[in-house]
């Protein structure tokens, strides 16, 4: 049973209904077209009852994300039990599932739409959970890493992010346990082993500069 005031319950279908109606628009034609009129239209709402819960259509943009944020089961359920358990992948699983639930809202946050702001929130959500995730495994193995652990987390972030926004936008014949087994691959093995090579073909053998 369902314990929440009444109104909490409302205002969270209110904000679900904005939140859809936004993304549908956006996928129609594009963040910068729509109006704050054309939102509430959609979503059935009033245009007071839309600036009590968001200043503009960017705040509700980035609304999107934060509220993603919060679902911590649903986007990145597995951070805090990666590191006791070592490289399993499933923090990664756990996202792409999301995203194939929610494949609207992840295309619409990935395009950038808007000014990129959505977007810069979302990439620095993940990069804090996945450098926390990282150091916290490293001090309980008491190892030194090779590279900052900044760098690592960003480059896997961007790794993340380009493959996820791929993955939305087509039918890549992946789901999300098998790109998740190959994402945990190649961190693991690193990008020599992926590519067939042997550690003695390394030195300038993925040198892709002109």
């Amino acid at each position: 049973m369902d314990m929440k005031p009444a109104g909490d319950r409302r205002v969270r279908r209110t904000r679900a209904a904005l939140r859809q109606a936004l993304v549908e628009l956006v996928l129609d034609k594009g963040f910068h077209t729509v109006t704050v009129e054309e939102i509430t239209e959609r979503a059935d709402v009033g245009r007071a009852t839309f600036y009590a819960h968001y200043r503009d259509k960017e705040d509700l943009l980035v609304g999107i994300v934060r509220d993603l944020a919060e679902d911590r089961e649903r986007l990145l359920p597995a951070v805090r039990q990666a590191h006791a358990e070592g490289f399993t992948g499933l923090p990664v699983k756990y996202i792409f599932e999301h995203a194939e639930q929610e494949r609207p809202v992840y295309q619409v946050i990935l395009r950038g739409e808007g000014d990129g702001r959505a977007l810069r929130e979302f990439t620095d959500l993940i990069r804090t959970h996945a450098e926390a995730a990282f150091r916290a495994r490293a001090e309980q193995l008491a190892v030194t890493p090779r590279i900052p652990l900044d760098i690592v987390a960003r480059a896997w972030t961007g790794e993340l992010i380009g493959l996820l926004t791929w993955w939305v936008e087509n039918d890549t014949g992946y789901g999300a346990a098998e790109i998740t087994a190959h994402l945990r691959d190649l961190s693991v093995y690193g990008r020599v082993w992926a590519t067939g090579l042997t550690p003695s073909d390394a030195p300038g053998a993925l040198d892709l500069t002109p």
